[in-house]
This record gives structure tokens, sequence and C-alpha cells, in this order.
């Protein structure tokens, strides 16, 4: 019987938490099935990442590979991840990462993996996979109706100079080669954004969308963190419009409850005493992540919000840029009168193990895909408040399937503490919400947390790699 293949793997994140996360986790989950995985990120971001099981630790290699400073204006020492860095220094870092080509190409070409796997950002991957003769699978890292509201498929035909959306206006309506219903698209107040993303002109010399675009042409194959029990249909029509074989590689069910560690640092463990003490799934966890820059009105309209809806609370914020002492952060007097109802943390905060806590019912955030997948493992009901790029796509389609409430906002994008409130009640006690919350239990068993299931999706996954891996002399 012959020897099986030796895979390996070279893992290319975007220098985001958000991406890179999920980067991460793809790549546990193939080191379980033996595939060797390089990932490549920066030498600051590396011990940011949360650490690997200790069984799968000799088939995964971090490798650092410093950033590049720019001649001109350089970034922050030690800025290396997009929460490192102001909104408006982001042109900068993508700048200082199209550098990191060289030594990525060297890298490359010592190891001659079989495969790499690389983000929405690096469309030089192209050539240097095309040069060296290895394949590209690019991994979406969003939901799949995201990406199929992205493509423009005149780029297919090699029209790339025209725009299928010429407008900001165009964005606020499912795209025409949604060949069925659908509600995934954006609101007016992220349509000026979402557009500017994709086509804007960039200080790079490259337009996001552009990028997306020459990897998806570039690339052998598409991995999706998403199932087919969610966004089957989008999932087919990505296939069919990129002309591409689309992998749904699962949502990679954190670990159960029991299996969460227990937190004794402070302050966290005086919390999670606090949430011992609550009855199970009556509490709503706060919090919009480690890049969600929420500015001082917000805040405040997020915090009466809370207060309004009379739900207990954890609500955990990071400290914002503006932000003087811990006391000056929230509406003067907010935690008087919710004490004993609720606890405020500023700071870093151990989201999975919340999230795990029998006690946490609901959440209200950013709708971020990682959240949103690990909010739904653990059968938490979802209260979406989308902030920036693929966040009201995903928003609209949780919405669409009915497993989420999205806050309601007026055409400006503002929001009020009324809203909130309101949205928090829905999900967690009115009689509205219960047709909700059923669903999103039957979704958690179903195939969020369904470890069978999202097992089936890897091991096909892992066949293709395996499978389609050149040989090594």
């Amino acid at each position: 019987m012959s020897e099986e293949k030796e895979v390996h793997v070279v893992m290319l994140p975007w220098l985001a938490f958000g991406h890179m996360i999920p980067f991460l986790d793809l790549s546990i989950a193939l080191a379980k099935f033996g595939i060797h995985v390089s990932y490549l990120s920066t030498p600051t971001n590396i011990p940011r990442l949360p650490k690997i099981p200790p069984d799968i630790s000799q088939f995964i290699e971090f490798v650092p590979i410093p950033l590049p400073k720019l001649d001109s204006n350089p970034l922050p020492e030690n800025a290396e991840a997009t929460p490192d860095i102001p909104a408006d220094r982001m042109d900068d870092l993508k700048k200082a990462c199209d550098l990191l080509q060289e030594p990525i190409k060297n890298f490359i070409a010592e190891r001659s993996p079989n495969w790499i796997v690389v983000d929405f950002f690096h469309h030089w991957v192209v050539d240097i996979a095309q040069e060296l003769d290895i394949p590209i699978i690019h991994y979406f890292i969003a939901t799949a109706s995201t990406a199929v509201f992205c493509w423009t498929p005149e780029f297919v035909a090699g029209e790339s100079q025209r725009q299928a959306r010429p407008s900001p206006r165009d964005m606020t309506v499912p795209p025409d080669w949604v060949d069925f219903p659908s509600q995934v698209a954006c609101r007016n107040h992220e349509a000026v954004a979402m557009h500017n993303h994709l086509y804007g002109a960039k200080p790079s010399g490259i337009q996001d969308g552009a990028r997306m675009t020459r990897l998806v042409q570039g690339c052998q194959a598409v991995a999706i963190r998403t199932c087919l029990e969610l966004e089957a249909d989008y999932l087919k029509l990505y296939s069919k419009i990129t002309g591409n074989p689309v992998f749904p590689v699962g949502c990679f069910p954190p670990a159960t409850v029991e299996e969460t560690r227990i937190i004794r640092e402070e302050p966290w463990s005086n919390i999670f005493d606090w949430l011992d003490k609550q009855n199970p799934k009556s509490v709503v966890f706060v919090g919009f992540g480690s890049e969600c820059k929420l500015q001082r009105e917000e805040i405040d309209e997020i915090a009466h919000g809370i207060e309004l809806s009379g739900l207990p609370f954890l609500f955990a914020l990071r400290k914002p840029d503006w932000g003087g002492d811990d006391n000056e952060v929230l509406p003067p007097g907010f935690e008087s009168r919710t004490a004993g109802r609720g606890v405020v943390q500023i700071g870093w905060a151990p989201q999975r193990e919340i999230l795990a806590h029998p006690s946490i019912g609901g959440s209200l955030f950013h709708a971020g895909w990682a959240s949103i997948v690990e909010n739904m493992a653990y059968g938490n009901c979802l209260v979406l408040l989308p902030f920036v790029f693929s966040q009201g796509l995903e928003t609209r389609l949780l919405v669409e399937k009915g497993l989420a409430i999205e806050v309601e906002r007026g055409e400006d994008g503002s929001f009020t503490r009324n809203g909130i409130a309101i949205a928090l009640q829905n999900a967690m006690v009115t009689k509205e919400g219960e047709a909700l919350r059923a669903r999103t239990k039957e979704a958690a068993d179903g195939f969020f947390a369904n470890k069978q299931l999202n097992d089936t999706y890897i091991n096909k996954f892992v066949d293709y790699l395996k499978n389609g891996a050149k040989g090594k002399k």
C-alpha cells in the first residue's frame, strides 16, 4: 500500500485579526488531518494570536516576516495590524503589506508548498504562483452571499474596464446576477463606503475589488467558512459566476461549554462568578471587538439602550482612542444606575468563554462573521449593529434567514437608544421574539454547532487538497 502524500500549505491572511484568526482556525482544522501549514504573518502579530492545541503543534509553523517600513510617513512602531492604526492610515498599511511580495516569494520558492491559501488582499501572489507552478486557493472569510454581492461577472468575460455598478446607488439592491429572492444589499448609508472600498482609487494603485478579482481569476478553487444548510443558493451561484469550484469548509464550531478554559485572572474571575449567579440564557453580552472604533455618541446611545432594555448585561468595551479615564467613557451615572443588573469591563475580553457561558442568551455586536458563527454555535440570539464593509451584508443574510434582529438606523446611519432597547427586548424576552429564539436553537443544533456535519465539510476539503497536491521529490 502506498504511503499517503505529505501535503504542505502556506497560509497568507490580511493583517487584521478578523482575518488572521479565521485563517488560524482553518490551519488548525487542516493540521488535525496531518496537513503541514506554514502560517505567514508579521513578528508583532504572531504572538497575539490564540495558542494552538499542543497535540497538533508539530503541523503548524508560524513564519514571521518583518513588515517593511515605508520610505515616507512610516507607520508607528510595532503597528502591524488594523487595530494598531488610525483609520486614515489604512492605505499605508496596504502599501507596506504590498512590499512583502519579495520576501514571501522567496519563502515560497524555498519551501515549494503544494498549495497557497490566500486572503482577498495579496493579488500579486497570482504572479508568484504562476512562476513557481503552485496552485492557489482563495479563502474568503465572510459569507458566500457577500462574495456573490462583491463579485462582478463582467470581469470574467475580460471587460475589466467596465464597472457593472457605476454608482453607490447600485449597491443598495441585490446585483442583477442574483437570480433568486435576496435581501443581501447595502443600506443607503453603507453604499458609498462599500462602492469606494471595491471600486475607489487607492494610493496603493489598485482597487480592493480588483485585488480580489485577480485572486479569484487566478485561483484553482475558493474556500468559504459557511455551509450548504445556511446558504446553498449563494454557494452554487458563486461557483457559477466565477467558474471555480467552491468549497464550504463548515463553521469550525468552537469548544463546547465544558471544554472552555476557566478564567482565573482578575477582574474576569469575579465577572464569571457574577455570570454563574444569573439565570440561564438571561444575560445579553454587548461587545464590538478590538477593531470597531466607536465614537462617544455611539457608546452613549448603546449604553442608554442597554439601560432602557431592563435586561441583565455584560458590556465589554474597547478603550476608545478619544477616552481619558475609564470612568469618562460611559454616560455619567450609567454604572450606578445599572449596578447589580449588569457589569461593564473596559479593555480585553475573553469573548469565546463569555459566549459559552450558560447565562448568556443573546449578543449585541457589530456582525463580524466570526463572532456570528461563535454566537450561533452557542445558541445565542443575534442583535446586529453593523458598521463596516461586509458586516451589513452578513446582517441582511441572517435577517433573511430569520436568525437575527438588526438595530434600526436612520437614512444617515444614525441609531437611537430606543432602537437598541427594542431590538434587545425582542430578541431576549418578548413574544414577538419567540420564533427567533426557536430558530436560533434549531440552527445551532442543526449546523452551526453540529460537529459531525462540520467535519464532513472539512473532510471534503482535505480530500481535495490531498488529491490535488503535486508529489514532492
